[in-house]
């Protein structure tokens, strides 16, 4: 387990997930941290991966590391995301063995559950039913990482420990229209829309320079900003330098989801790696060990319609939404059984529109 002393190496330190950890190791006085970014490490390099887990020789191993992405980025590229995170976590979690690394953290998903999973999510749901069919690919790999921390664990009497976050967000999320996920991409619809409204090409065009769309940037021509801007839902009308927008919406609004600050998803991870152990997941003498990865959430949920609003009123978005069904709205419902987690004697901290504020204010700075 996790000492003041450990070597611990954050793969995947620059993403939403992974500089959340690093924040939250250094503030806990955890010094020895090894970090390494894609133009050092190819974490898809078997070879390379291998000789830096055995040169670096971590104690411990984040795999915070993934290619994530929304409902549209997991559907449209179904290949890149189940290859590229199952050869992810496959090089990282056999690189720990052969190098020697006893402790490990795999961070996996929410999707991993059945689309119509008893609600809330317990972890003895898993593979009882069949994936969503827009993330089945991601979900599967995920399913894969959880396995196969279990079975090292088993075979090999190693600490790799397996959560499950749910819905995630906070400083440093995605906010790329075509990958984003649903949360800072309403986020970003919404400012966008606002400026709009209020004829402020300038933020619209700065927005834009520091996050092009297709290709379509800052410097762009303006009915071409307005075009790309309408294909991804926030539609303008323009009268006299102002206008109206409405904001459109993939599915229905139905759809509930969970979401959870990745600061309390940080907090949640190095409480785990403290405090537990495999061995600590399952009764002795089962004759069959599986479901030993540990569900992080808030045991809350708000429907996608709910949450438009409230990001609304946040953002200050005086425009119009609307929502398409003939768009897939996804699972019905994605909520987290996290009663095994609490029971160990952690929650979380931040409520969603506390979070939601501070991500915005970050955003607008």
């Amino acid at each position: 387990m996790l000492t003041k002393n450990s070597r611990i190496f954050v793969a995947g330190h620059n993403g939403l997930v992974g500089s959340a950890i690093v924040r939250r190791l250094l503030g806990g006085g955890y010094s020895d941290l090894i970090t390494c970014d894609r133009s050092r490490l190819d974490l898809l390099d078997q070879k390379a991966v291998f000789e830096f887990l055995r040169e670096e020789k971590p104690d411990y191993v984040v795999v915070a590391a993934a290619k994530v992405g929304g409902i549209l980025a997991n559907n449209v590229y179904r290949a890149d995301f189940i290859y590229e995170n199952l050869t992810i976590e496959a090089n990282l979690i056999h690189g720990a063995w052969l190098a020697g690394v006893e402790n490990l953290l795999f961070l996996g998903s929410s999707c991993i559950y059945p689309k119509f999973a008893p609600q809330p999510m317990p972890e003895e749901c898993l593979l009882t039913g069949e994936l969503e069919y827009t993330n089945e690919p991601y979900a599967i790999a995920k399913i894969a990482g959880i396995k196969l921390c279990e079975s090292y664990n088993l075979q090999y009497g190693t600490n790799y420990l397996s959560v499950m976050p749910t819905n995630l967000y906070g400083p440093g999320d995605n906010f790329d229209l075509e990958t984003s996920h649903v949360l800072p991409a309403l986020l970003r619809k919404f400012h966008l829309g606002k400026k709009l409204m209020g004829g402020d090409r300038d933020a619209v065009r700065r927005d834009l320079g520091k996050n092009p769309v297709e290709g379509v940037d800052g410097s762009s021509g303006w009915e071409e900003i307005v075009s790309v801007l309408d294909r991804y839902g926030i539609s303008f009308m323009e009268k006299d330098g102002a206008g109206r927008v409405c904001v459109n919406l993939w599915g229905t609004g139905s759809p509930r989801r969970e979401f959870l600050h990745s600061d309390d998803l940080a907090d949640a991870c190095v409480f785990c790696m403290e405090k537990l152990h495999f061995r600590d997941m399952f009764e002795s003498g089962r004759a069959e060990i599986r479901n030993t990865h540990i569900n992080i959430g808030t045991g809350e949920d708000i429907s996608i319609r709910d949450l438009a609003v409230l990001i609304q009123g946040i953002v200050g978005f005086g425009g119009d939404i609307s929502f398409d069904p003939s768009r897939p709205d996804g699972t019905p419902r994605k909520l987290q059984d996290v009663r095994r987690l609490e029971s160990l004697g952690w929650k979380y901290a931040m409520s969603l529109p506390e979070g939601i504020s501070g991500m915005y204010e970050a955003y607008c700075s």
